[in-house]
């Protein structure tokens, strides 16, 4: 909820529920979400999709001249080996993709929690000034 104080500033009063959800839900289990197997099997299907469409490019002989010359000096196997690089290169990195995005934007979500509890707390105080004496 957004709303503006005496000095015409703007400022939010509150996260949302699912900003809420994520805060807590992220402060659990972040730790294991950057080991986590699940990130790395996504990513790894993402790499093996990439290392089909390069061997589908060569068998169909869409590019001529790069299909001879896969077919001349590269072995079946050493290229299979490249395909499995390749997908586990984009598997180690999208894990550390998606964790790194969730991270920013906890981050980025605490930044705002602690800055509206200080604007609160600022806002509480000149409501309600001390009495001296």
């Amino acid at each position: 909820m957004c709303g503006k104080n005496e000095n015409q500033t703007y400022f939010c009063t509150m996260l949302s529920h699912k900003e809420e959800e994520f805060l807590q839900y992220w402060s659990k289990n972040r730790t294991d979400q950057q080991k986590s197997f699940w990130q790395f099997a996504k990513g790894l299907s993402r790499g093996l999709v990439i290392g089909i469409g390069i061997v589908l490019t060569i068998t169909i002989g869409w590019y001529e001249r790069a299909d001879m010359e896969a077919n001349s000096k590269l072995s079946p196997v050493l290229f299979i080996i490249i395909i499995i690089i390749i997908a586990v290169f984009m598997a180690y990195f999208y894990r550390n993709y998606q964790w790194e995005m969730k991270e920013q934007q906890y981050l980025e979500l605490l930044a705002k929690k602690k800055k509206m509890e200080k604007i609160k707390t600022e806002t509480l105080s000149t409501d309600h000034p001390q009495k001296n004496g």
